[in-house]
């Protein structure tokens, strides 16, 4: 990185050539940011009436109300976003790529986004491009702390889209093949003064930046310009004996170390590259310029619904095409709001000089109460009758909130509404209707994830190419410590024996190409709560799996000390806390089931004892009961024969 010097800073060409393109993509995206700014300000700002309008019914006291239902419709959008954020899943691509380097470089980039909280600036992005039509969020370098020279890689957001000048050649859907891109901002005299001493104080000199009505635009503050330039170059490759591919450069900065280990060149050949740069620039010169390490700039788009009409590309919002509905149901919910509230204040009718008596009392009898009020003649004045609740107005509202449904593409059932279905499935489908009409704007925020995946993959070779300790964060946000671009002995199990054993492996993260996917799904949170939910309901089926999943529900359970109860839970199962098999556990185990298997061949000895037992007693009872129905039974027959008919036969 080459910092400013103000006697060698002054490249005309590159002031002339900035300037030319900063002025075109002005002009090229006018309409996208006319646009974007409208619907910001008719959405969440809820300036929703022509201000002629507006500022005509005020002076007459009229009421100009704002019911704003759009946001709470976009919200649906966003949230549902934030409910099911899209996941980097980093893959091996060729054979120098390893899969538990894949797993290390998922964990660097979960701890990215997690320590620089990048759901801050994929939320923001969306959240613009759902209200605007277009957002921004942008991938960093950040040193770790003042006192080392590692750095780390942070994604920040873009509070201000509007900030940000694309390359009005690109035709991506993300800032892939972007060429050249402009991000301004401001800074007060003294801050620039201390930032770039000797520097001229001009503000940034294109035409559409002075043309713009920005409040910045003032003498308190000097206007600045990140200038990225992306250009193609020439980077020479190398074939090494062991099948390595690896570029010339480090070649030679490792020459000696490859030169050890027996590793020739077998074949070299030039590839197209890129080379980016980050110029700061004032109206006047270059006040910075940083070699970025990347080959991708590092702003990242996400777009609304996309029309290319005529070689322009126009990013539409989410509510765009609701703002006429939205303005007519404004209208008839103040309208008849209108006409109610005029309804206590119909005249009274008389005929004439039946007010003169108490004229003030009569004039004033809709805005204040009176104990009584006299009259003239013989007919007291009689008010005219309340003509009802005005219900053209109240069907005509019903109506344009329909048309803000309709248009928008989210229903009564995505908004909480009861409905006719009671099965779960029939909601669930309902509720997909509106999921599906507005999906592309999360497909979008994927399209955005996945191309900032690919430009973290890029950077990590350069950023962290030394031997160093980096935390890592597991897909349960459990954090770890691994070495990188060293040897490093683990204990692994080996499959065939299952003993543990130790192995030498080296993590490099600057060898191997590696692609990556994006999935859009609960996060962990929910999918963890959702593993015990059917851990519960497969226990109440089958009870007998209690004992051998127990202390993975109790570790998914969300509540304090569910870890602790879960490790607890598996010794007392004969697990350690890493989960292994412990063995004095498995003994024990062992010696207690024998022991089990002893007691239980007692139990049933003596449940068979006691059943002959009871079997004797049991044949007593029997012969006691025949004995006592014979005699029952004789003296019956003995006492109904007639006399002399008695036999003993």
């Amino acid at each position: 990185m080459s910092k400013y010097d103000a006697k060698t800073s002054k490249p005309d060409d590159i002031i002339k050539d900035a300037l030319e393109a900063f002025d075109k993509s002005a002009e090229h995206d006018a309409h996208n940011r006319t646009a974007f700014e409208d619907d910001i300000d008719f959405s969440l700002l809820e300036n929703q009436w022509p201000e002629r309008v507006r500022r005509d019914r005020e002076l007459e006291g009229r009421p100009c109300l704002t019911v704003n239902k759009l946001v709470s419709m976009g919200r649906q959008v966003v949230n549902d976003a934030r409910k099911n954020k899209p996941g980097i899943k980093v893959l091996p691509v060729d054979d120098q790529a390893d899969p538990d380097t894949a797993e290390i470089l998922n964990g660097v980039i979960r701890n990215i986004e997690q320590s620089s909280n990048a759901e801050v600036a994929y939320d923001t992005a969306l959240e613009h491009a759902v209200f605007g039509g277009f957002g921004y969020f942008r991938i960093n370098t950040r040193y770790s702390s003042d006192d080392t020279f590692q750095q780390d890689i942070v994604i920040e957001r873009v509070s201000n889209p509007l900030s940000v000048y694309p390359d009005c050649y690109a035709s991506s859907a993300d800032s892939s093949d972007w060429n050249y891109c402009f991000v301004t901002d401001s800074m007060t005299k003294a801050a620039f003064e201390k930032a770039y001493p000797g520097a001229e104080q001009s503000d940034w000199a294109g035409e559409a930046w002075q043309n713009m009505a920005s409040p910045w635009l003032d003498g308190e503050f000097v206007q600045i310009a990140e200038y990225w330039t992306r250009e193609k170059s020439k980077k020479s490759i190398l074939l090494l004996s062991d099948g390595m591919v690896i570029e010339a450069d480090d070649y030679e900065k490792n020459r000696e170390t490859f030169d050890a280990l027996g590793l020739q060149v077998q074949g070299q050949r030039e590839v197209d590259s890129h080379k980016v740069r980050q110029r700061i620039m004032s109206g006047a010169e270059v006040l910075e310029t940083v070699e970025w390490a990347g080959k991708y700039i590092p702003i990242v788009p996400v777009y609304g619904a996309e029309v290319n009409l005529k070689g322009k590309r126009h990013f539409r919002s989410l509510i765009r095409g609701a703002k006429d509905a939205q303005r007519m149901f404004n209208y008839w919910r103040t309208t008849s709001t209108e006409l109610v509230a005029l309804a206590p204040k119909a005249p009274f009718i008389g005929r004439k000089g039946a007010f003169e008596t108490d004229a003030a009392k009569w004039a004033t009898a809709n805005t204040q109460s009176h104990a009584f009020m006299e009259y003239d003649g013989p007919e007291p004045p009689q008010r005219q009758p309340f003509s009802g609740v005005p219900a053209g107005a109240l069907q005509e509202a019903l109506n344009a909130s329909d048309d803000i449904k309709t248009v928008m593409g989210i229903y009564d059932a995505s908004l909480g509404a009861r409905s006719n279905e009671t099965s779960g499935k029939a909601i669930i489908a309902r509720q997909m209707e509106s999921d599906n009409a507005t999906f592309h704007f999360v497909d979008n925020l994927s399209r955005a994830i996945r191309h900032a995946g690919r430009i973290m993959i890029d950077l990590i070779p350069q950023v962290y190419s030394v031997p160093q300790v980096i935390r890592i964060v597991g897909e349960d946000g459990e954090p770890d410590m691994k070495r990188v671009n060293q040897e490093v002995t683990e204990q692994q199990e080996d499959p065939q024996t299952g003993e543990m054993r130790e192995i030498t492996k080296i993590y490099d993260l600057t060898v191997g190409r590696y692609d990556l996917t994006v999935s859009a799904g609960p996060s962990f949170a929910s999918l963890r709560q959702e593993a015990a939910n059917q851990m519960i309901e497969l226990i109440r089926a089958y009870p007998d799996a209690a004992p051998v999943i127990g202390d993975l529900l109790v570790k998914n359970l969300d509540w304090p000390g569910a870890d602790e109860i879960a490790d607890r839970m598996r010794k007392a199962m004969g697990g350690t806390e890493e989960g292994a098999p412990d063995p004095q556990m498995g003994q024990a185990r062992e010696a207690i089931q024998q022991y089990a298997s002893a007691l239980q061949q007692m139990q049933q000895r003596l449940q068979a004892a006691e059943a002959d037992k009871s079997l004797e007693a049991r044949k007593l009872d029997i012969a006691a009961y025949e004995a006592e129905t014979k005699r029952i039974s004789a003296t019956t027959r003995e006492t109904r024969l007639p006399a002399g008919l008695y036999t003993d036969g």
